[in-house]
């Protein structure tokens, strides 16, 4: 963290706020565990991508640890706007975690959305859900705490069987404070079930903030389509980002040119072999035939990658 932080202090921080207020819909890459670390947002911040993520970081360790804080978080000044997402279950710790962040992210994201079951046995992630009064302490804390009011505080969340339970929540963190909600359109127990873009528009139909639509968007059309549907003011992608990076700059598959941009910035940044694998890996999906596939995934060094996609793609 640190190397790259000090960076940080000379660039000028954003608002992203003002991208919720130019009109056009918010293009934002998903927090993703392993994934959306600082290669891979340089690598979608060149594809159209207006707000980027860091994976959820547990807020107590972050705080408590100085190894964690250089494993977990690290950015530059090309880097924003960011927002950083914790998990966190007590106001105290989740400050604590965004006043060492704040001068160099643009906002933090509190993480009510992850079913995982470790999550929720920790009392983070999608139990917080049914925590409204917690929820919304701990964005007023942050609130009261922070003294730079462009710095955002945002929640991540999932819904209710009951949709005025999950309008309750978003009313009273509103109350509170939030910047913006976004909506992981499904319940805690729903996994590949689709995605209920209804429950979605009734959410945003019932508050003055920014609301930002999440789940099963794979391609331009897709966030189109999810935009027109629930009147969301922004579209965060996962996994389609994941298959194309290049999806919110119109691309139908991963162009050639953003390969060979992530294989640059994956060796500039000294990205760990297995990361840089796996991001080529889901980048490649849809353009290489099965046998291809057999032969590049059980590849096990930089340099094997890096010999076979010039050999067979001239990168």
């Amino acid at each position: 963290m640190t190397g790259d932080i000090i960076e940080t202090k000379e660039c000028q921080l954003k608002d992203p706020m003002d991208l919720f207020h130019s009109g056009q819909v918010v293009k934002i890459c998903a927090p993703m565990v392993r994934y959306s670390k600082l290669a891979f947002r340089t690598l979608v911040r060149k594809y159209n991508c207006d707000l980027c993520y860091t994976p959820m970081i547990v807020a107590a360790d972050f705080v408590r640890s100085a190894k964690a804080r250089d494993s977990e978080f690290t950015t530059n000044k090309g880097d924003h706007p960011l927002i950083v997402q914790f998990a966190a279950k007590e106001a105290q710790v989740l400050c604590d975690a965004a006043r060492i962040i704040c001068p160099f992210a643009d906002g933090i994201d509190l993480n009510c959305g992850c079913p995982q079951r470790w999550a929720i046995s920790e009392g983070y992630g999608a139990c917080l859900i049914n925590k409204p009064e917690l929820v919304k302490d701990m964005v007023r804390h942050v609130r009261s705490q922070i003294n730079n009011p462009k710095f955002s505080v945002s929640i991540k969340i999932r819904i209710h069987e009951d949709l005025k339970r999950t309008v309750d929540l978003c009313q009273k963190a509103e109350a509170a404070g939030v910047s913006w909600i976004t909506v992981h359109g499904r319940s805690i127990e729903e996994r590949h079930q689709p995605v209920h873009y209804d429950a979605i528009k009734i959410i945003k139909q019932s508050m003055s903030i920014p609301i930002v639509a999440n789940g099963d968007i794979k391609t331009l059309k897709d966030a189109e389509n999810v935009h027109h549907m629930t009147e969301a003011d922004g579209i965060m992608v996962a996994r389609g980002l994941l298959a194309n990076p290049a999806m919110f700059a119109g691309y139908e598959e991963t162009p050639f040119q953003c390969i060979q941009d992530w294989v640059d910035i994956a060796l500039e940044h000294g990205t760990p072999f297995t990361c840089f694998h796996h991001h080529l890996m889901y980048m490649m999906e849809r353009i290489t035939s099965k046998q291809e596939k057999k032969v590049f995934n059980v590849l096990s060094s930089t340099s094997a990658v890096l010999d076979y996609l010039n050999d067979h793609y001239g990168v």
